[in-house]
């Protein structure tokens, strides 16, 4: 596994391990013993970025993946990088298998969720402890004063923001550096790529949450797969529909074209390019599967040339595409 700094000083794998499919939106929650064990496995095989949040559960469990993380990887925590998230909850009353976020990143609801997440991630501090969306009632000068003071603490050693604008983390980075945001970022979601110039700037890193479109980008499925409409968020993003299967088959046909030009698969093209692209870009695919695991860990051997990489982007600027997922809808919360 090859390594990347985040920021000034977070050493991270190249290819961290987003682990929310685990417990949430991809079905449901996979067996505990199974996923401790894909987790030991993952940091033998080289991963030390593991990506959770407070919020990734089920409604019986709603902090159902801290706790797995917390219990499958504390004899290893001096070996990882530990990043999990605050400032949403979800609309209790939605019947919607995807549901509405509300933010609170108030102060005190700051300082409990660090306590709560401490404690269900059994460790003394947070290696990177993002805001999971930007709350439009706190200021986020606020937000990053409390991060201030949590790093003196020691609670947390780094902070970030999620899918945050230029203005937010030019706010936010005055009064307390931001070392990464973690913002939805893939062939098929490239619109905050025009924070690049302001992250080289700030010198803060990207962490791309999504980076294979919610696995469609693996190529592995196809116009008649089935999701359970239950727990599967698949079951309602438009890039799976079979119209949006054919839709998608020019770049689906590109990725299989590098891919065996590369000796790899559709899924590690579509990882590489983005530290290929940007060095400070690392993404944090999730899976359930071994051998997904492994695949993924590879595609930081896989190198794109520059000139390789700029066709490939001249292609997917001018290529037609299916909408795809862009996230869960923000509502005003009423605390």
């Amino acid at each position: 596994m090859k390594y990347r700094i985040l920021g000034k000083d977070l050493k991270v794998s190249a290819v961290g391990l987003g682990c929310m499919g685990m417990s949430h939106a991809y079905g449901a929650p996979a067996n505990k013993k199974e996923m401790s064990e894909l987790l030991a496995f993952a940091v033998d095989y080289g991963y030390t970025f593991f990506d959770t949040a407070e919020v990734y559960g089920t409604p019986e469990k709603p902090h159902d993946n801290e706790e797995l993380i917390g219990a499958a990887l504390r004899t290893y925590r001096n070996k990882i990088i530990l990043a999990t998230k605050f400032g949403i909850h979800f609309d209790k009353n939605s019947s919607q298998v995807n549901k509405s976020l509300e933010p609170d990143s108030r102060p005190d609801t700051i300082r409990a969720s660090v306590e709560s997440s401490l404690r269900r991630l059994g460790t003394d501090h947070i290696d990177l402890y993002y805001q999971h969306r930007v709350d439009p009632k706190v200021p986020v000068e606020e937000v990053a004063g409390v991060m201030a003071e949590l790093i003196k603490e020691g609670k947390i050693t780094h902070w970030g923001l999620s899918e945050a604008n230029e203005a937010i983390i030019r706010r936010a980075h005055a009064v307390c550096p931001v070392t990464a945001i973690q913002n939805r970022y893939s062939m098929m979601a490239r619109w905050h790529e025009g924070l690049f110039p302001l992250l080289e700037e700030l010198d803060i890193g990207f962490v791309a949450f999504s980076p294979l479109a919610n696995g469609f980008l693996s190529a592995k499925y196809g116009k008649d797969t089935k999701f359970d409409p239950v727990n599967d968020y698949r079951s309602i993003m438009p890039q799976f529909t079979g119209a949006s299967v054919e839709q998608n088959r020019e770049l689906l046909e590109l990725l299989r074209e590098i891919a065996d030009e590369k000796k790899a698969t559709p899924a590690q093209i579509s990882l590489s390019w983005m530290p290929c692209k940007k060095p400070y870009i690392v993404p944090i695919p999730g899976t359930r599967k071994k051998d997904r695991l492994k695949e993924n860990a590879k595609a930081a051997d896989v190198r794109l040339t520059d000139e390789e990489v700029k066709a490939l982007n001249e292609a997917l600027n001018t290529m037609k595409m299916s909408d795809v997922f862009g996230g869960s809808k923000i509502v005003n919360n009423d605390y």
